[in-house]
C-alpha cells in the first residue's frame, strides 16, 4: 500500500477492510469471544482497531513462522487458551476462516460455505476468474472432486491454465484443524505453512473436500495496493446503491453518488449527482439531497431539501431547506420547515421551527426560537478572543441585515434590530434596537485587556515598528542663520 496505515485498516465505504471482514462473519458466529483476529505486522494498531470494531474479540499473535496455515493455528491456540482461562470447554464443530483484505464477501456467501461444510470436514470458497493471475488454483480429478489447491508460484503450466481459484475463505472441522495444522511443512516456493495443504491432508485420510463457487467472483477480490482499493470501493458502492434503488430510492447518477455502508435512506429519497453520504448519515422519506452535497453523521428529516451543502454532525428537520453553499458544522439543529440559506455557516446552533437564516450569515453557539428571521450578513459574535459565549434569540424576532449580535446576549420574543446594528446588551421582548453612534477608538486596549495573548504581542510589535517609522520620518531641525556677532571672524 506504500502507506503508514496498515493495509487492513484502509477504508472503503466508511469502514476498514478488517471491519468489513468482521461485519460479514460476526452474524454467523454470535459470540464475539468466538471471533479471533490473527495479527502480526503493525500489531498494536490492527489489534486495537479489531477490539474497537467488535468488543470481546480474541486477538492472536502470529509467531515468526510465516503462512496462512500457521496464522490459523496461532488463532486456534489463542481461542483454546482463552476458553481454558475462562474455565470453558474447547469449542468443537467448525471454524470459519476469512481474510482481512477481502471486503466484498457477504454474510450470505459465508453462510452457504458453512452449510456446504456440514457434509465435508474441509470446504473452501472458490471463484472462476477470467484472469486468475496471483491466485491459488483449484485442482479437481476426473469426477470433479477437489484434490488440491496449488499456489501460483508452485503450479506447473497446466495448473496455471486453470481458472477456478481459491478465494482464501474456508470452513473447516476444528478437530481436523487441531490434528493437521501442527504438522504442516514449509517445503514450497515461499517457505510458508500453507493452509491449502489441509486439502491434501483431508484427502489422505479419505475425507471429503467441498468447494462452493461464489456467484459474483468479485466477492473474493483481495486488496494489495491503492488501485485494487479503489476498484473494490467502486464495486461496493454500486452494490450499495443498487440495494437502495431497489428499496425505493432514486439515484439520478450512480457514477457520481457515493454512500457508506451504514447510511440509512428512506423510501422516495432522491439523491442528485455529486452527493456523498458518509458514516452515520440518515435521510428520511421524500427528502432530496444534492447536487454536490457531502454529509457526515447527519440526519435529514422527511421531505427536507439539502442543496450544495457540506455538513457534519448536523440535524435537518422535516420540510426544512438548506443551501445552496451552506456549511453545517457539528451541533447544528434546524427545526421543522426552517431554512439555512446561501453562504450560511452554522455551528452548535439550534434554529427553531419555521425560523430562517437566508443568506451570508454566521450563526454559532446560538439558540433561535420559532418563526424568527436573521437578516443577510448578520453575525453571531460568539468569540471574544479567549472564550466562546452563547446568544439566545426568541420567537418571531426580526434581526436586520448586517447586525452583529455580541454574545453573551439574549434577544426577547418579537424584538427587532435595525440594519447595521451592533447589539451588546440584552434586548427586551418587543423592543427595537439600533446603534448609530460615531465610531470611537480605545488606544492600547488589547495590551491592557488581553496581556500576554498573541494579539497583544502583535499589537506591541506593530506599535514599536510604527514608533520607529515615525521617528525616521520626523523633519530635521531647520537651518540656523548666524547672528552678526557669529559672522565676525574670531580674534
Amino acid at each position: 500500500m506504500r502507506s503508514r496505515t496498515p493495509k487492513v485498516l484502509h477504508e472503503v465505504a466508511g469502514r476498514s477492510l478488517l471491519g468489513h471482514a468482521l461485519a460479514a462473519a460476526a452474524p454467523l458466529v454470535g459470540d464475539p469471544a468466538s471471533v479471533v483476529v490473527v495479527v502480526r505486522h503493525d500489531r498494536d494498531a490492527v489489534a486495537g482497531h479489531a477490539v474497537q470494531q467488535l468488543p470481546g474479540v480474541v486477538v492472536a499473535d502470529q509467531d515468526e513462522v510465516p503462512g496462512t496455515g500457521r496464522a490459523l493455528w496461532c488463532g486456534v491456540r489463542a481461542l483454546d487458551a482463552a476458553r481454558e482461562a475462562a474455565g470453558l470447554d474447547l469449542l468443537r464443530g467448525r471454524v470459519l476462516v476469512t481474510s482481512g483484505d477481502v471486503p466484498l464477501v457477504t454474510t450470505a456467501s459465508l453462510g452457504r460455505l458453512l452449510a456446504a461444510g456440514r457434509g465435508a470436514p474441509v470446504a473452501l470458497m472458490t471463484a472462476v476468474l477470467e484472469d486468475p493471475t496471483g491466485y491459488g488454483r483449484v485442482v479437481r480429478d476426473a469426477d470433479g472432486a477437489v484434490t488440491a489447491v496449488v499456489e501460483q508460484r508452485d503450479a506447473d503450466e497446466a495448473q496455471r491454465a486453470l481458472r477456478e481459484v481459491n478465494g482464501g475463505i474456508w470452513s473447516l472441522d476444528l478437530d481436523l484443524v487441531r490434528e493437521v495444522l501442527p504438522a504442516l511443512g514449509q517445503s514450497n516456493a515461499q517457505g510458508e505453512q500453507y493452509l491449502t495443504d489441509v486439502v491434501g491432508a483431508a484427502r489422505a485420510r479419505g475425507l471429503a473436500v467441498a468447494a462452493v463457487a461464489v456467484e459474483d467472483p468479485h466477492e473474493v477480490d483481495g486488496v494489495n495496493d491503492r488501485v485494487q482499493l479503489s476498484e473494490v470501493g467502486a464495486r461496493l458502492n454500486r452494490r450499495l446503491l443498487q440495494a437502495h434503488m431497489r428499496a425505493g430510492v432514486t439515484v439520478v447518477d450512480p457514477a457520481t453518488t457515493w454512500v457508506d455502508v451504514d447510511v440509512e435512506l428512506g423510501p422516495d429519497v432522491t439523491l442528485l449527482p455529486g452527493t456523498q453520504l458518509h458514516a452515520g448519515t440518515s435521510v428520511a422519506a421524500g427528502a432530496t439531497v444534492g447536487p454536490d452535497t457531502t454529509l457526515s453523521a447527519c440526519s435529514v428529516g422527511e421531505g427536507a431539501v439539502v442543496v450544495r451543502t457540506h455538513g457534519s454532525g448536523a440535524r435537518v428537520g422535516p420540510g426544512a431547506s438548506v443551501g445552496p453553499f451552506a456549511y453545517l458544522r457539528p451541533g447544528t439543529d434546524l427545526g421543522e420547515a426552517g431554512k439555512i440559506g446561501t453562504f450560511v455557516e452554522t455551528k452548535n446552533a439550534r434554529i427553531g421551527t419555521g425560523s430562517k437564516v437566508p443568506h451570508l450569515s454566521y450563526v454559532g453557539d446560538a439558540e433561535i426560537g420559532e418563526g424568527s428571521n436573521i437578516g443577510a450578513a448578520s453575525v453571531f459574535v460568539n468569540y471574544d478572543g479567549t472564550s466562546k459565549h452563547r446568544t439566545v434569540v426568541g420567537d418571531h424576532v426580526r434581526i436586520g441585515s448586517d447586525t452583529m449580535l455580541v454574545a453573551p446576549l439574549t434577544v426577547g420574543d418579537g424584538a427587532y434590530t435595525a440594519a447595521g446594528s451592533v447589539v451588546r446588551s440584552d434586548v427586551p421582548a418587543g423592543a427595537l434596537t439600533l446603534s448609530s453612534q460615531p465610531e470611537r477608538q480605545v488606544p492600547g486596549w488589547t495590551e491592557s485587556r488581553r496581556p500576554g495573548t498573541p494579539s497583544a504581542r502583535a499589537a506591541e510589535r506593530a506599535r514599536t515598528r510604527q514608533d520607529a517609522t515615525d521617528a525616521a520620518d520626523a523633519p530635521e531641525d531647520p537651518p540656523h542663520d548666524p547672528t552678526p556677532d557669529e559672522q565676525q571672524e574670531p580674534r
